[in-house]
């Protein structure tokens, strides 16, 4: 319940008189129906208290706290929605108007019309460090900026701190050494962790050394694009790209990596002959496979065949590497991690990091407040850091930059605008970091844009995963005094995203099958690319809810990430069904799959993990559990005798390929400095998140859109401080 009270003080062009009382209204929001008190003297409405609300921590709940007060004082709801809680917002003004209406305004038509005109006050000052967005990329710059003494201004588009970080999946790519093999001790079973803790260390999924053994048979010789003028590119096929070599830069890359992998093979394959299962071996991981996953999982070629795309080698290498410095950054801003590596979709290895919050003290009282998932450990983290540092630092929400201040040939501060209608001039003494995160929820421009998609593919009606402040803002801006920009026909579309709406639809690959909704069978392998998984979807999904590529995402009831809610109904999201009610399901869902099929797909899935062999027909390379259920040898390898599928509650969900990530923006180079059209930095200027582009190439492996937004802020904010 959340309450706001002012007394009745109002300036009004034309007086308005009610019935005084407290009238009860609700009307629907986002997640459900928003039920309100509104409270009014004969002449001002002087309470506004929230009954019942469901809408999203963070993002919708924030209309709340800044329109009540602005209601109140402007005795009527003329201002505009709270950017990214647009239906909440719009939501609470209609029911404080119904109220209004009950109360017998004297008239509703200038109830609906007053607002704060001419009652704010404009904001013009000094910082020695401006940054527009209060996502991932702008917190972890203000926290890094503070830090080395400067203070700081955070201008945010949004109602609420966390843009799109906020609604990620939160998991970030970094190989951890402690948790993986190291030749310096490679029978070791556990590791020491930053916090002077043994950990266990990770384990191999099955197919992993066959990706290693392709990698080591990989053509060292110049990539040849010729070769396919006479034959099509295949997203998600490297042992294709094998043959074809490797752009020379990431040559040494390469060379080096297959050094680390031979001798890992040299280990493990001993032991792969005696018997011990490749589930068994420790896992393998290093910068350099991520480096040049990063690179082969982005070479990606546009729909007609004319240019090919890939990541800066030299930006990706400073992801990688500074990446791993993100684990004891983000612990001594009090973040917690679960000391794991797992896979989410597209990510193509384990090298996951999973965060359960952050414990930190807001309040001075020396005591540690705990913070839950993404908006504890990438929000409040970071900006308890930043806030604390200095008095004169903070962030200006529900404010929309839209020009850069020029001072000569160098960007000198910012202009924006308050949703209440205030002005603000924030003058920069070092420079200014956009962080203002793409456009995936700007479906015209990915639309108008497009150089990687079938045109079929795309269309208006998809979804986004984004907050739908995600418009490309911040390019705009920067493209207005002459920056330059790289890569914009290239947009990630996620496959785990719901079909009615597209909001994303957190869920480990490893541990759960994707089912077509016509025949009941697998139709990809899951852990390959998301690009990969999308295109297949296309071609062997259905049209659902307006949404086509839609399938069903089955998974059992474990599962290896721990922020995966399986096993309960989730209204229009997520159903919990045992095999028996699956006829009832696929009726309600006006599903053809027979559900007899999708049993036999689910049964012959869990015989080949449970024998660590690949399923027949469609394989898959990384899988760690089954869906349904058995108990497991001293070994780790399953008792199939124990295997059970019956009372398994399956968790079913219908998805569709909707936009989530752009991986174009900002042209920049390695200190995060933009540059203009001639390749020149614009002094004063940088960048950091996804509104650059250049190191994703055509297609972003899952989790590393966090590391790049942590590192790429922190780079950026180390750059303006020594003034680049």
């Amino acid at each position: 319940m959340m309450t706001a009270l002012m007394l009745c003080g109002c300036a009004q062009d034309k007086p308005l008189t009610f019935v005084a009382g407290s009238y009860e209204t609700t009307y629907n929001g986002h997640n459900g129906p928003i039920s309100i008190k509104t409270t009014f003297s004969d002449s001002c409405v002087t309470k506004i208290e929230v009954l019942s609300q469901e809408e999203t921590p963070h993002i919708g709940d924030c209309a709340f706290d800044q329109l009540i007060p602005q209601i109140i004082e402007a005795n009527g709801i003329g201002m505009d929605a709270i950017s990214g809680a647009t239906i909440t917002s719009h939501a609470l003004m209609n029911a404080v108007a119904q109220a209004a209406e009950d109360a017998q305004v004297s008239d509703i038509d200038q109830f609906r019309k007053n607002n704060l005109a001419g009652k704010t006050t404009d904001i013009d000052d000094t910082w020695d460090v401006v940054i527009v967005g209060a996502g991932g990329a702008g917190l972890a710059a203000a926290a890094e900026a503070a830090a080395e003494g400067n203070t700081v201004l955070v201008i945010e588009k949004n109602g609420e701190m966390g843009g799109n970080t906020l609604v990620s999946g939160g998991i970030y790519q970094s190989a951890i050494p402690y948790l993986v093999w190291e030749p310096a001790q490679p029978d070791a079973k556990m590791g020491r962790g930053y916090d002077g803790e043994m950990y266990e260390k990770v384990k191999m999924g099955t197919g992993g050394i066959e990706e290693l053994e392709l990698i080591m048979n990989w053509s060292e010789e110049d990539f040849d694009s010729l070769y396919y003028t006479t034959h099509d590119f295949t997203p998600g096929r490297p042992e294709e790209l094998a043959k074809r070599g490797v752009h020379k830069e990431y040559r040494p890359i390469l060379q080096a990596l297959k050094k680390e992998i031979g001798a890992y093979l040299a280990w493990a394959k001993p032991k792969l002959k005696s018997g011990t299962p490749e589930t068994q071996l420790t896992l393998f991981s290093t910068n350099n496979l991520h480096i040049f996953q990063t690179y082969y999982g982005g070479l990606r070629q546009s729909s007609e065949n004319n240019k090919w795309c890939y990541g800066d080698l030299e930006l990706v290498k400073q992801v990688v590497e500074e990446g791993a410095a993100l684990k004891p950054w983000l612990m001594g801003l009090g973040v917690e991690f679960l000391e794991k590596q797992i896979m989410i979709t597209g990510e193509m290895w384990f090298r996951g990091n999973r965060m359960t919050g952050a414990n930190i003290d807001t309040d001075g009282d020396g005591k540690l407040e705990h913070y839950d998932g993404n908006w504890g450990a990438y929000v409040m983290a970071p900006y308890n850091a930043f806030i604390k540092a200095n008095p004169k630092n903070k962030v200006l929400t529900s404010t929309t930059a839209y020009e850069l201040i020029m001072d000569d040939d160098r960007v000198a501060g910012v202009k924006a605008e308050r949703q209440d209608g205030s002005k603000v001039k924030a003058h920069a003494k070092k420079g200014v970091i956009i962080a203002s995160g793409g456009y995936a929820a700007n479906i015209s421009k990915i639309i108008n844009t497009n150089l990687y998609w079938k045109p079929e593919y795309l269309s208006h009606q998809m979804g986004t995963t984004n907050r739908s402040s995600q418009r490309g803002d911040g390019i705009e801006m920067a493209q207005e005094i002459g920056a330059a920009v790289t890569g914009l026909g290239w947009t990630q579309l996620m496959p785990q995203a719901y079909a009615d709406y597209g909001g994303i639809a957190f869920g480990s690959i490893s541990d759960a099958i994707f089912v077509n909704p016509e025949t009941g069978k697998r139709f990809v392998d899951e852990s390959q690319e998301r690009d990969v998984l999308c295109i297949k979807a296309f071609k062997t999904g259905v049209t659902i809810n307006g949404k086509s590529g839609a399938f069903l995402y089955i998974g059992g009831e474990a599962t290896t990430e721990p922020n995966d809610i399986r096993g309960v109904d989730i209204p229009g999201k997520q159903y919990a069904r045992t095999i028996d009610q699956l006829p009832a399901l696929m009726k309600s869902l006006k599903i053809n799959a027979v559900p007899e099929n999708i049993v036999k797909t689910i049964r012959s899935y869990d015989e080949a993990i449970m024998d660590g062999k690949e399923p027949d027909g469609v394989g898959k390379k990384f899988a760690t559990s089954i869906i349904g259920s058995a108990k497991k040898n001293e070994d780790g390898t399953y008792d199939k005798s124990t295997y059970s599928l019956d009372s398994t509650v399956l968790t079913i969900r219908v998805m569709a390929p909707s936009a989530h990530h752009t991986m174009g923006g900002l042209r920049v180079d390695s200190w995060r400095r933009v540059l203009d059209t001639s390749g020149k930095p614009i002094p004063g200027l940088f960048a950091a998140g996804e509104v650059t582009g250049g190191i994703h190439g055509g297609n972003r492996l899952g989790g590393n859109a966090l590391t790049e937004v942590l590192v790429s802020g922190r780079i950026a904010a180390r750059s303006v401080n020594k003034q680049r």
